[in-house]
């Protein structure tokens, strides 16, 4: 008997049918990847798992049992537990004040702290998830946290763990940190839905794959008879080819940093940052989330105006703190959170298409009165050709899936040619079609003369797309090597901050 099937599962928001009779199983210790475009269903039909949301049609057995729907106490209860990209532990308590918090009564007269220091003690052990339960989890490391997280869930007795994209914020190291926990923890009869869109790690770490496509699952493999190609046509329907750098001869300098450096942060503050970026090049940055990678997005973008050191642009320094200034210089600005930097929701599709360059006379008149029908002209024209999946210029933004939304972005961004990108995380969360247009575009503008930064924390990503790689770790920054220089390894450490011979003074 599976521990979980999903029969005949429907959920719908107004018009739009997010899942479409899912009829899915998970069996005891199985890792069963879960895969599909953005927008294909995946989070939602979790979240119905998971009691966020209520089903219209269908029923989730647990253990043969039907769960109750559209109650995260009863699906607890019945042994499902969730780990979300984004963690949810307080930074202020401790290890064991997090795994613990909400799990005793309200009119307990005390914490039974030695039984659950025992407890917590115990599962550490038997799953290999060591970690420090008086240590404040402020302090510690992104995988530390991780490990943390699920505990969390085992120690609420999970006998089902749904892992949502759990290696976004990894280093190469932890994640294999991670697939080895998940081999202990499946060997003990754990069962996983792994939802991720590396296809590599899927293929390493799952024992079956279950591909959503619009909302309907579209078919199911063991994951020894798979391979990319093959999964990455089940999720977009075609077949998806990743673009490869080709090699070219840099130009002239488009951003010159020299010293750059910032106050406060802790470790995300700059120092002494140096960095040349050529016509006809991409320069990557590896690194962690939280060092320093943002504060530096910051600068370039101008929401950052108070910093050390010279930045300067086609030779002329850089519009400190003034974001309209740097638009206007030639720079394109590609956010790494979509939905709070790179969008307004409410605002209609070609509003925010015009929202960088109002004053244009291509979307107002004599700069002062925005014209509507021709900003949503040239909306239309955009939609068109980056290809945005929407229903034209009216439709409210917050309505696109994630890759339509970048897609969005990218069209505000590319469509004046900028000289000079800055792409900070521009293909986290997209499936494999996505991201292969996302990385075509980024290549065309290389070809034309742009300079291009790409912060990331996806290796592949840097390895196929930059001409050259750098490593941000602790606010430093090292030498921006030719890539295929240092290793994956190598690399993986640097981020890691544990080869500090290779790290930039």
């Amino acid at each position: 008997m599976p521990v979980l099937e999903f029969s005949g599962v429907t959920k719908r928001f107004g018009t739009l049918t997010a899942n479409d009779s899912v009829s899915l199983t998970l069996e005891q210790g199985e890792v069963l990847a879960l895969l599909g475009e953005n927008g294909a269903g995946k989070t939602t039909l979790m979240n119905i798992l998971f009691g966020h949301y209520q089903a219209d049609e269908g029923t989730i057995f647990v253990d043969g049992k039907p769960l109750p729907p559209g109650s995260t106490q009863a699906a607890i209860k019945a042994g499902v537990g969730m780990v979300h990209q984004h963690f949810t532990l307080a930074g202020n308590l401790t290890v064991l004040e997090n795994i613990t918090l909400g799990t005793e009564s309200l009119w307990s007269w005390r914490q039974e702290t030695r039984t659950a220091r025992e407890k917590l003690a115990d599962m550490a052990r038997d799953y290999g998830l060591a970690v420090d339960p008086d240590a404040q989890v402020s302090e510690l490391s992104v995988g530390e946290r991780q490990r943390v997280e699920i505990l969390k869930a085992l120690y609420r007795n999970a006998r089902i763990l749904i892992l949502d994209e759990p290696t976004a914020v990894l280093t190469p190291q932890e994640s294999e940190g991670l697939f080895a926990i998940l081999k202990s923890l499946t060997a003990k009869g754990l069962a996983v839905v792994f939802i991720s869109h590396k296809l590599h790690e899927i293929l390493a770490v799952s024992d079956r794959i279950a591909v959503l496509r619009r909302g309907a699952i579209v078919g199911t493999l063991a994951t020894k008879d798979a391979d990319r190609a093959q999964i990455a046509e089940m999720m977009v329907g075609r077949a998806v080819t990743l673009p490869r750098l080709t090699p070219m001869e840099p130009g002239a300098a488009m951003l010159e940093i020299e010293g750059l450096s910032t106050t406060g942060g802790g470790a995300s503050a700059l120092r002494n940052i140096d960095l040349t970026i050529r016509a006809h090049e991409i320069v990557g940055i590896a690194g962690v989330a939280g060092n320093g990678q943002r504060i530096l997005a910051d600068v370039l973008s101008g929401l950052k105006g108070d910093f050390a050191g010279s930045v300067r642009l086609h030779g002329k320094s850089l519009a400190a703190g003034r974001p309209r200034a740097i638009v206007a210089s030639g720079v394109g600005r590609i956010p790494e959170d979509r939905h709070a930097r790179g969008m307004v929701g409410d605002m209609e599709v070609w509003e925010n298409l015009i929202s960088e360059d109002i004053r244009s006379r291509e979307v107002s008149r004599w700069g002062l009165i925005i014209d509507r029908k021709r900003a949503t002209a040239r909306a239309e024209r955009q939609i068109a050709e980056f290809d945005v999946r929407c229903e034209g210029p009216d439709a409210e933004t917050k309505l696109l899936s994630g890759g339509n939304m970048q897609k969005l972005i990218l069209a505000r961004a590319l469509s004046r040619e900028p000289s000079f990108i800055l792409a900070n995380q521009p293909v986290r969360g997209l499936d494999e079609g996505a991201i292969a247009y996302v990385q075509n575009r980024l290549l065309e503008a290389r070809q034309r003369g742009a300079a291009i930064l790409l912060i990331s924390e996806d290796l592949d990503e840097l390895m196929a797309l930059c001409d050259r790689i750098a490593v941000m770790s602790h606010g430093k920054l090292s030498e921006a090597l030719p890539t295929g220089a240092r290793t994956i390894a190598e690399i993986g450490l640097m981020m890691a901050g544990q080869d500090g011979d290779r790290q930039a003074a």
